[in-house]
């Protein structure tokens, strides 16, 4: 006879697994969310506006573009908080002489939606399509974190140009990360996002930055390093001794910033 405890221990973690599985888009997807009519005084403090307008937006870019720029970078962040936070991108490269759009995934700001690997990217090719239209000159894909893999999605598509990509803190698959973080929920099986990097990047060959934190216990380095080391064009990898996830240096001055526009510009 099977012990009652041992089979209460059995539906218990089969329970588990199964809550995981059907509600894990709350475990992947933090948002920052306000109504749209909290959006102007929330972004006016930090000299954004809305792009393409309010009502139909997609993104912020300053107020005070540049009048020559060497092209546009489209921003996409991690899965916590949202765009109006991502400010020190417009800080560090607007002063490098280019135009920075900081895009908006559905389900968060206050864009209608529901969070999702397919919604986000085909969300953002739509995003991607509207910035080539609007603005002329090379054009630039970057990733943070969760956001390479929106990236990732996007250049799979064989539908964008680009002249390079940067990819911050990056992975090589969300189920690699879910593995090394929840082995012992089989996080590997459980997932059903997969944002499959290594797969997306394999026929891509421009210019790709990667950066890394050495410390980082969120997408720990040897799997940023398992992303890099599969990409077969030209590539460049840059780590910070002593940072983590979310503790990069990214004071605006910072001399890494032109170092990667420059590799990706290839100046």
């Amino acid at each position: 006879m099977k012990d009652p405890n041992i089979l209460f221990i059995i539906f218990i973690y089969l329970f588990l697994l199964f809550m995981i599985f059907m509600f894990q888009r709350n475990l992947i997807y933090f948002p920052e969310t306000y109504h749209q009519n909290q959006q102007t005084k929330l972004i006016s403090q930090f000299n954004l506006k809305p792009w393409p307008d309010e009502e139909n937006y997609r993104g912020y870019i300053s107020k005070n573009q540049p009048t020559q720029t060497k092209g546009t970078i489209l921003i996409f962040h991690g899965n916590a908080g949202s765009a109006r936070s991502r400010l020190y991108y417009i800080k560090a490269l607007e002063r490098l002489g280019y135009r920075v759009v900081l895009a908006e995934y559905p389900g968060y700001g206050s864009r209608t939606g529901q969070p999702s690997e397919l919604v986000f990217i085909e969300d953002s090719l739509q995003t991607v399509r509207l910035v080539k239209q609007h603005f002329d000159g090379p054009f630039f894909l970057w990733g943070e974190s969760l956001g390479v893999g929106v990236v990732s999605g996007i250049v799979k598509t064989g539908e964008i140009k680009t002249k390079g990509i940067i990819l911050m803190t990056p992975f090589d698959s969300l189920p690699s990360v879910a593995q090394h973080h929840y082995w012992y929920f089989l996080g590997k099986w459980l997932t059903r996002y997969k944002f499959d990097n290594i797969t997306n990047l394999k026929n891509y060959s421009g210019n790709t930055a990667v950066i890394l934190a050495e410390e980082d216990k969120i997408i720990p380095k040897h799997i940023s390093v398992k992303l890099y080391q599969s990409i077969s064009g030209r590539k460049q990898l840059w780590e910070f001794a002593g940072s983590g996830h979310n503790s990069l240096p990214i004071y605006p001055d910072s001399q890494w910033w032109a170092e990667v526009m420059k590799f990706v510009d290839n100046e």
